[in-house]
């Protein structure tokens, strides 16, 4: 195979793994985020700082992977 091929191949793979773990992630986020809101509803301004929290750590995941992508792709 030729290098381009491959570097496509890892690109790929790459992409995949982090849109995985991007989606896994941020479900489990909501999830617990509207399953704390729901047991607790007076406790929701402070769940809602830490859920944004969340959700801004678990999208920086999938924005590393998609540039680990482009660096993959522009070598």
């Amino acid at each position: 195979m030729e290098e381009s091929t491959l570097n496509v191949i890892g690109a790929g793979i790459a992409m995949f793994g982090a849109t995985i773990g991007g989606g896994f992630g941020l479900c489990k986020v909501f999830s617990t985020w509207l399953e704390g809101i729901a047991r607790n509803p007076s406790a929701e301004p402070k769940i809602s700082k830490i859920g944004f929290i969340a959700f801004a750590g678990t999208e920086l995941v999938l924005l590393l992977g998609f540039v680990a992508t482009l660096i993959i792709l522009n070598k």
